[in-house]
């Protein structure tokens, strides 16, 4: 057993009751996200279980947050906005904090330490640097290109992952398992491919060996998680009567689906309410399409109407029409298993989007719009529309992202939209006015679209109306038109 060094919580905080107990997780990507869900399901799991599964956290570039936890032992406080009132959670999990950018050999160090057994990640779909069209590295991609040419001293996800599992080959040691935590379809296979194609790129025998041994289940998660604001901390301060630099805040339900494939264990995460499962891809599917579309729709209606939360625009009863609308037509896009039931998990979302205690920002959701709009909107919308289906919500959806990023550039803030492809979005639009241009320039923009929906004149007319109609009107005038 290896136990992690760390400091003790401050006086006043709760007593760590896993003082003493080793490691067995490093987790990178250690955001607010992380801190509000796994971490959470990994204490209770240890404490309904025991077991040596506490968390080394790694944050690939903020060094604050590593020198805040650390200064706090690790623990602090999770704040559940219920509707009736608020609840607050001390989480001990988390061992430590390693700052990448200022010690990347203590993160090689904790990824090849033989007590490590999993390494779960939650860094965003961009921080990979994996093209999901042909699931394999962009080699254009920063930190890909880096570590191409510096393998044994990477600073980037797949690097650091392949780097580490080389190194523990090469001493005897068993390979940890790999678990994406991001929300990415099959984010199991897609993280598999990534890692062996960078491998195949520096020693293809190796490349060979990690397909043959390294394991990499999916999983699907689900928690909303708004920023952490000033409202946060002072609830903290109020309840526990200490300060928390590292507070998150979070709604009350919470889901973790797991592909249980974990050849050298797992913490009994059953035990804390995940469900371990032989396939996640109909959970994920159900909330790419229904939950994470319905997000999109929210998020982009919401920047151009001006509504600042998600809980304002499910407080407009056209846009909770609309938005409890799109649930039913991505539900039909999918298919049905029984233990799911697609209508009630769409009143559930509907409730969980209109908690008036959760402040999730619209603006937020809005980040990386081409990044999340294929899986979320455009592949469902493709399905629907080779089935003959309804896709007038998966058409101004797709009209509101197109209309905000042009309001965008239009008002000369470019620039801040949040997107990995702004510099070609801000491009694509520059000069653009009516609704026909401007799809046709959002439309082609490379590998977004998929072809079906390039070449459908039926796609393109409906995009087209509802986005005239937006631009000459409103993005409410266009809601209630919808719905008429």
């Amino acid at each position: 057993m290896t136990v992690s060094s760390q400091n003790p919580p401050p006086a006043g905080w709760p007593e760590n009751p896993f003082a003493g107990r080793g490691h067995g997780i490093v987790h990178i990507g250690i955001g607010a996200f992380h801190r509000a869900h796994q971490a959470v399901y990994t204490q209770q799991a240890m404490l309904a279980a025991g077991g040596d599964w506490r968390i080394i956290g790694v944050s690939p570039r903020s060094t604050d947050i590593a020198d805040q936890l650390n200064a706090q032992g690790g623990a602090y406080c999770v704040v559940v906005r219920n509707p009736v009132g608020d609840e607050c959670q001390t989480v001990h999990a988390i061992s430590h904090v390693i700052a990448a950018a200022r010690d990347g050999d203590a993160v090689l160090a904790a990824l090849c330490d033989p007590a490590t057994r999993i390494v779960t990640l939650t860094v965003t779909e961009k921080a990979y640097g994996i093209d999901r069209q042909t699931m394999t590295v962009a080699q254009d991609h920063a930190a890909i290109a880096h570590d191409l040419a510096n393998p044994q001293h990477p600073t980037g996800v797949l690097g650091l992952l392949t780097e580490a599992l080389r190194r523990r080959r090469d001493a005897g040691v068993a390979p940890f398992t790999c678990l994406c935590c991001d929300n990415l379809p099959e984010n199991g296979v897609v993280l598999r491919a990534g890692v062996v194609d960078f491998a195949r790129h520096v020693d293809p025998a190796f490349a060979d060996w990690i397909d043959q041994n390294v394991h990499f289940p999916s999983s699907m998660v689900d928690r909303i998680t708004p920023a952490s604001t000033a409202h946060t901390y002072e609830t903290v301060r109020t309840m526990t009567g200490h300060d928390d630099a590292c507070a998150v805040e979070t709604e009350p339900f919470s889901q973790w689906v797991i592909e249980d494939d974990f050849p050298t264990g797992r913490p009994a995460w059953e035990q804390a309410g995940v469900l371990m499962v032989d396939d996640v891809r109909p959970f994920e599917h159900m909330k790419l399409r229904m939950l994470n579309g319905s997000h999109s729709l929210i998020a982009y209606l919401g920047q151009l109407a001006g509504f600042k939360y998600v809980r304002d625009v499910m407080g407009d009863d056209d846009c909770a029409k609309l938005v409890h609308a799109h649930m039913r037509a991505a539900a039909q896009t999918l298919v049905p298993v029984a233990a799911l039931d697609f209508a009630s998990y769409a009143d559930d979302l509907v409730a969980r989007f209109q908690n008036p205690a959760i402040a999730h920002e619209t603006r937020q959701i809005a980040m990386d719009g081409t990044e999340k709009l294929p899986q979320r909107l455009l592949h469902p919308a493709q399905d629907a529309l080779n089935d003959g289906k309804d896709i007038g919500t998966y058409a101004i959806a797709v009209a509101f992202w197109m209309a905000y990023v042009h309001k965008m550039v239009a008002q000369g803030k470019g620039s801040d939209i949040s997107d990995p492809r702004q510099a070609e979005i801000m491009t694509a639009l520059t000069g653009q006015s009516t609704a026909q241009d401007i799809y046709n320039a959002l439309s082609y923009l490379p590998g977004l679209f998929p072809l079906a929906l390039t070449s459908s004149p039926v796609w393109a007319q409906a995009v087209t109306v509802r986005l005239n109609r937006i631009l000459t009107q409103s993005a409410l005038d266009a809601v209630k038109v919808e719905l008429s």
